[in-house]
Formats: C-alpha cells, structure tokens, sequence
C-alpha cells in the first residue's frame, strides 16, 4: 500500500537517529536490539522490518550521526581560522562534554568501534572523513587534501580530550583540561594566534547536535535535544 510505501522510510529514519543518541550514551555493547526499538517506539519485532542485524544498524547510525555532525557544526563553521576557532571551541566545551547523546560519536563510541566488524568500521571511517576534510578545506582551501592529515590527528587530540574530561572526577580538573585542549588544537591546527575582534557566532541552524557557541562565551546549560522525529 502506498501509505506503508511512504511510512517505512520515515520509520527507518527515526530509528537510526534515536539509535544514534542511544548508542553514544550507553555505548554498543551497552544498547540491545529491544531498547534501540523501544526508543523509536516500535515494537522488537519490527526491527528485522528495517535491518538485517544489529551491527546494520550500528554502522548505519555511526555514519548518519558522523553526516549530522559535519552538516550541523562543520559546514555553518566560517571560512579560514575563525571557522577552525569555532569548531574547536564548541568541541571542547564543557556542554558538549556533559551531554555525550547529543555531541560527537567519535568521542562516545571510539574504543568500541575499534572492536567492531569490518563494515562498521568502513562505516565509521567514511563518515569521519567528511568531518575531516570540513576542517581540512579551512586549513588549506586551495588544497584540502594536503591537510587531510593534521586535521585527523587534531581531531583524534579533541576527541582523546573529551573523552578525559568525561572520565576525570575532579570537575575543575576537567574544565581545566578542556581549556588547554583549546589551546593545544588551535596551536596544531595553526590558529593559535591571538583572536580576532569580530563575533564568530553563527545562526542557530535546525540542528540534531549542539550548535557552535561564540569564541568568548562561557558554556550554557544544553538546550533540549531536538533530534527525534516523531511519526504518528
């Protein structure tokens, strides 16, 4: 029929983004077939429906949270250093830290996806490099490529960064730590200059992850997410 034609895209989609919050805040191992379906509001048996097998749904929800991140956070960066300034600030901010269903699934989900299957993995790594080569194209945008590199290990430092800040239970310690992460992945990415005078904020855009905060703002208590879609 064509109502189900046109629902069961819709379906699917709703499940692969609240499977994405689900898996980066109770990890893989941690998220069982029967609750990611929950979460969608969908009973368990519907799931086969939608996917062949959990680790489907894992390496399809990895790679659309990873196409959210660049499309929400990389791609509203501006142009050059002050781009590269925001996108640092907003990852190491103590928002991002303290919500980890709504922020990067690389710093949620690293250790684990380094266990997975293959094709979670091809996955991953595929959706990563469009983040990369967002920061790269800021980096030198007559030739992304040739910073392809920097950019991933500026990345993996954020990433390793966060992931410490979330472990430590000393939160000055923690705030601390993320404060000279900014300084240390500006330094690596060759923005560590001193900061321009204009405002680096951006419009708010329709976002399924936090949106970039100014460069001299202190972080703000998270907003509710408005990730999930909601299908009668």
């Amino acid at each position: 029929m064509r109502y189900e034609k046109e629902h069961k895209p819709v379906t699917r989609q709703r499940i692969i983004e609240t499977a994405g919050r689900r898996l980066k805040r109770d990890g893989i191992d941690g998220s069982s077939v029967a609750t990611l379906m929950k979460d969608a509001g969908l009973t368990n048996g519907a799931f086969y429906t939608h996917f062949t097998s959990k680790d489907e749904l894992v390496a399809t929800a990895v790679a659309d949270q990873l196409h959210a991140q660049n499309a929400n956070i990389v791609a509203h960066a501006a142009p050059g250093r002050d781009g590269l300034e925001q996108i640092v600030r907003w990852y190491m901010s103590a928002r991002h830290r303290n919500s980890p269903d709504d922020g990067c699934p690389s710093a949620a989900l690293l250790d684990e996806i380094g266990r997975c299957a293959d094709p979670i993995k091809q996955a991953y790594t595929d959706g990563v490099l469009v983040v990369i080569d967002g920061i790269a194209a800021r980096l030198a945008p007559g030739d992304p490529r040739s910073a392809r590199t920097r950019a991933l290990s500026a990345y993996a430092m954020m990433a390793g960064t966060l992931q410490l800040s979330r472990a430590l239970a000393d939160r000055q310690l923690a705030d601390e730590l993320l404060e000279q992460g900014i300084h240390n992945a500006l330094d690596l990415l060759g923005a560590g200059n001193e900061p321009h005078e204009e405002d680096l904020e951006l419009p708010h855009p329709p976002s399924r992850q936090q949106s970039l905060p100014r460069k001299h703002d202190h972080p703000r208590p998270m907003a509710p997410a408005a990730t999930d879609r909601h299908v009668a």
